[in-house]
């Protein structure tokens, strides 16, 4: 069968000044019809790159050489084409679903609007019918109550949702080929599943060829035909799906499969890519030789121990109607009646779906929301009760690490500032001298550089970042922290090594810990105790063993068997 995109010999170069930068390297492949091909790499291994240079979306300054040939039955270079032409190939027969539907979905117009857009510009159509066609859409989409979803905005819908109308938008003019770029990243694991399932059913049903870009080879695990994967701009390996996962050959590809929670047990160190392909990754972090095993920090709940934080029938609820009068008649409860304890060296895993309270529970922990009624006791103390003055000095004892470092860090300050601020709100230590040797050290327990001191957010790479945040979490001595998907969104290899960091400073600081995730099969390798909560409640709870090996929940057993690749060949530690 002829290819249906055949890339040959593909150098991307950017170019700066006189700086010359290779970011992908006489690279070659096809795609046939009907063939779900899997390119795997960590951000920036030049996967993205190459699915944009398909169509033609690199900016400027970026250097192509090589042939990038389209067409089931008379192939083009795309490289070649006109300009001018190429607007009726992007978007028509060949699409692309983005990594961020958010940003992708303009927020001022309708769902309905944008699919139906699309559809008028490549099909000449009335919009009577685009509109019939994109409630045809949404159906096939399993979007709920597709009218209605027509006057909706973006804002309006969950991610699982966008991600979907994106689907519909970009299967609007069935395309022979589609991209898929890294299309369930940080999504919940039901929902990932379901994205999964669908690519994968239109892609059978229409024929259609795809790219499914993504930094994870458990998710691929179940859809993929081919596996590419690629390592600083080059493919060190490709093949039929199943040898690959089963029989890795590339030092690379067993790192990716090997560094993954589901792959490894509770107390061993998990694998990173240094250790496998000896030279040092994109964050520094210390080989498994220098550590094994992790100290047995998996300790049992002990019956009668003093719990750090108690949690007593705490409920959360916001106005969702009012009347003429501005006064509210109607409340959706987010967390509803919770109650739960937690002891000293416990790290509790906190896991559900988008909307089921978990994060609104972090936060009323913490004190950044407001609880309805109930109690929150920390050391025997009610936050909720205490005045702001004595809040603000207990805050040094509760500390926070949100998902989005890039969003959580000042990008007009440096990294070295920001760690020192809390120190200075507090009044700790005699001056600015002892306060940079204080964040000099952190820096160094987070495995960064102390030259790291004076640089900006903006020249950090995700997992750097994220381990600033910790830093900066640190500073205070906590006893208690509150980790809100603070892994969620790192390539895997980099996850493994901020999880490895996190399990460190654990035993060297003594802290406790809630612990909010949707991925059950990180939380039950850093967890010692699992919660998993649904529509606000508590719905069941245990040891990290029992909840992940044994759920007795049916929303539980949903959610350990959406784990994308959890049955997985794991080719073993080094």
């Amino acid at each position: 069968m002829q290819p249906l995109l055949s890339i040959r010999s593909l150098s991307i170069d950017f170019k700066n000044g006189e700086q010359q930068t290779a970011a992908v390297k006489q690279i070659g492949f096809d795609v046939a019809p009907g063939e779900l091909v899997a390119i795997v790499g960590e951000s920036g291994s030049g996967k993205s790159i190459t699915a944009l240079s398909v169509l033609q979306l690199l900016p400027k300054q970026a250097q192509l050489k090589g042939e990038i040939l389209f067409g089931a039955k008379q192939q083009v270079d795309l490289m070649q084409l006109p300009a001018g032409k190429m607007p009726a190939i992007r978007g028509n027969e060949i699409a692309m679903i983005f990594q961020e539907p958010m940003t992708s979905l303009n927020p001022v117009f309708t769902c309905g609007y944008q699919v139906m857009e699309a559809i008028q510009l490549h099909q000449k159509v009335t919009a009577k019918i685009a509109r019939q066609k994109t409630i045809e859409l949404f159906e096939q989409v399993k979007l709920p109550d597709p009218a209605n979803m027509l006057n909706r905005y973006p804002h309006e819908i969950s991610g699982g949702q966008k991600q979907r109308v994106m689907i519909a938008m970009a299967m609007s003019c069935n395309p022979a080929l589609l991209i898929a770029d890294e299309p369930t990243t940080a999504l919940d694991v039901t929902v990932q599943k379901n994205i999964l399932e669908l690519i994968r059913s239109l892609q059978q049903k229409n024929n259609m060829g795809v790219i499914f870009i993504t930094h994870d080879l458990g998710v691929v695990a179940d859809i993929a035909d081919k596996i590419l994967v690629m390592y600083k701009g080059e493919i060190v390996e490709q093949g039929n799906a199943k040898d690959i996962l089963q029989a890795p050959q590339h030092p690379y590809t067993k790192a990716l499969l090997a560094c993954r929670p589901a792959a490894n047990a509770k107390g061993k160190r998990l694998p990173v890519v240094r250790d496998f392909i000896g030279v040092q990754n994109t964050d520094s972090d210390r080989s498994v030789d220098d550590k094994t095993d992790l100290p047995n920090q998996y300790q049992e709940f002990v019956a009668g121990t003093a719990p750090v934080l108690n949690i007593k029938n705490l409920t959360v609820s916001f106005p969702v109607k009012k009347n003429i009068f501005g006064k509210a008649t109607q409340f959706f409860a987010a967390v509803d009646d919770v109650s739960f304890a937690v002891n000293k060296g416990d790290i509790v895993g906190l896991v559900g779906e988008s909307g089921c309270g978990k994060t609104t529970l972090g936060r009323t922990i913490l004190q950044l929301i407001k609880p309805s009624s109930g109690e929150i006791l920390l050391d025997g103390k009610d936050l909720a009760a205490l005045p702001a003055s004595t809040l603000r000095t207990m805050r040094k004892d509760l500390q926070i690490v949100f998902q989005d470092p890039y969003g959580s860090l000042n990008p007009r300050i440096s990294i070295g500032e920001a760690i020192m601020e809390p120190l200075k709100v507090h009044g700790l230590l005699p001056g600015n001298k002892q306060r940079k040797e204080k964040v000099m050290e952190l820096l160094q327990k987070v495995n960064l550089d102390t030259t790291h001191f004076n640089r900006y957010p903006h020249e950090f790479s995700g997992g750097q970042r994220q381990r600033i945040c910790i830093a900066r979490a640190l500073a205070l001595n906590p006893s208690f922290l509150i980790f809100d998907e603070s892994v969620s969104a790192l390539d895997v290899s980099v996850q493994a090594q901020v999880l490895n960091l996190l399990n460190d400073l654990k035993n060297e600081f003594g802290f406790t810990a809630i612990f909010i995730s949707h991925d059950l099969s990180v939380v039950h390798y850093i967890c010692n105790r699992i919660m998993v909560m649904h529509k606000g409640k508590i719905v069941e709870e245990g040891t990290a063993d029992q909840v992940y090996l044994q759920p007795v929940h049916p929303y539980t057993q949903t959610l350990v068997n959406a784990i994308p690749g959890k049955g997985m060949h794991n080719p073993g530690n080094v």
